[in-house]
């Protein structure tokens, strides 16, 4: 007797649903350090600008002011809030995911769809020993990316998707 799939609906498509789990603590830190580096580097240019220009002083100031502001907030909001969201998983059907902060992304990826499985260790990744994998399959949307995985995590990760996929592919043909 099969037992039901809980992630394959009666016609046969795969359920959109939370994936189980959260990439690690220390992505919180990684955001924090892009988001830093982004605004630090316009925060120098808005005050070059401002002291080096003799018109709208007040206008440079205020505009600098509302900067730090909003540059203090995503500091202080957006990693965390991107932890929260950011869940991944992989079944033996399917990759899911689940990104973003202000605007949500939930992805399945099938895997008999999967092409390609990458690693990828940016300078700041790897000094957090962090890791994003990336899945590629034929789909419009591009390839689904789990940012923010332990290197100890991602590395059997890549393995055990580049195994299923292949494994998918010889069953569907």
């Amino acid at each position: 007797m099969d037992v039901p799939n809980p992630d394959i609906d009666e016609v046969g498509l795969l359920r959109l649903r939370e994936p189980a789990h959260r990439v690690s603590r220390k992505a919180i830190r990684w955001w924090s350090a892009r988001i830093a580096m982004v605004w630090t580097i316009l925060l120098a240019g808005q005050l070059v600008w401002w002291l080096n220009t003799s018109s709208f002083g007040e206008l440079h100031m205020w505009f600098f002011v509302g900067s730090v502001v909003l540059a203090v907030a995503e500091f202080l909001i957006e990693p965390r809030w991107r932890y929260r969201v950011h869940h991944w998983e992989v079944t033996e059907d399917a990759v899911y995911t689940k990104s973003g902060w202000l605007s949500q992304e939930w992805r399945i990826a099938p895997l008999s769809r999967v092409q390609t499985v990458d690693s990828h260790r940016g300078p700041f990744e790897r000094m957090m020993g962090l890791a994003t994998v990336a899945v590629t399959t034929a789909s419009a949307n591009g390839a689904i990316h789990i940012e923010g995985l332990d290197q100890e995590v991602a590395e059997p990760l890549v393995d055990r998707l580049t195994r299923a996929a292949r494994a998918a592919r010889e069953d569907a043909t």
